[in-house]
């Protein structure tokens, strides 16, 4: 089941060297400064975390796309869904089938088989919704099923303290190749796991 990893494009290795270059540049100026009196430098560290943000969703964005649109034709409408659901802080759980077949692995899912888009989306993960606290499994382009309950977590060994949503992510991506999108209803903070990892995203670098 392993992936083999994209190779990066000239053109984003260039973006990714140039805010490196960047990011580097900061940390020397405050190495620089670090030993002044009563110098703070608050300010030049928020400066270094927008540009680390600006470098991780230059590189999230890209994978994030090249993993899935060869598998799916909406992924433009996957990243406004997840968009919207992380600025409402709507949780969500939806699981891009790849290669390998999902369905042995998820269950008490209820039949959708409809056109994937962001309205049904959206309706699907709306508080309230007997479905929104499930997953939705998407294959190319078509909602599949939704409420489904995916496999935990066997082999997740982080710090990181997990809800149900991104534990259920990593055990269904430990086995099979799918992609899941995880939407913390807790922070609103977007993430996807694939082969049992989890990957933090920035939802406003996904179009």
């Amino acid at each position: 089941m392993d992936i083999r990893e994209p190779a990066l494009p000239i053109t984003m290795k260039n973006q990714l060297n140039d805010q490196l270059h960047l990011l580097m540049d900061g940390i020397h100026r405050v190495l620089d400064t670090i030993e002044e009196n009563e110098c703070c430098i608050l300010n030049q560290f928020e400066q270094m975390n927008q540009q680390f943000r600006a470098i991780h969703t230059i590189a999230a964005s890209y994978y994030l796309r090249t993993y899935l649109e060869p598998y799916t034709d909406h992924y433009a409408t996957l990243a406004t869904t997840v968009q919207h659901l992380s600025e409402r802080r709507h949780g969500a759980l939806i699981a891009i089938r790849r290669k390998d077949e999902i369905k042995p692995f998820v269950h008490s899912g209820i039949p959708i088989n409809a056109i994937l888009s962001f309205s049904l989306m959206e309706s699907i993960f709306y508080p309230g919704n007997p479905l929104h606290d499930g997953g939705v499994v998407v294959d190319k382009n078509v909602i599949l099923s939704a409420g489904n309950i995916y496999p935990t977590a066997q082999f997740y060994e982080g710090e990181e303290m997990l809800g149900t949503r991104h534990r259920a992510a990593i055990g269904l991506t430990e086995r099979t190749d799918c992609l899941v999108l995880v939407v913390s209803e807790e922070t609103g903070r977007v993430s996807f796991a694939i082969q049992g990892k989890l990957y933090p995203v920035q939802p406003s670098g996904l179009l």
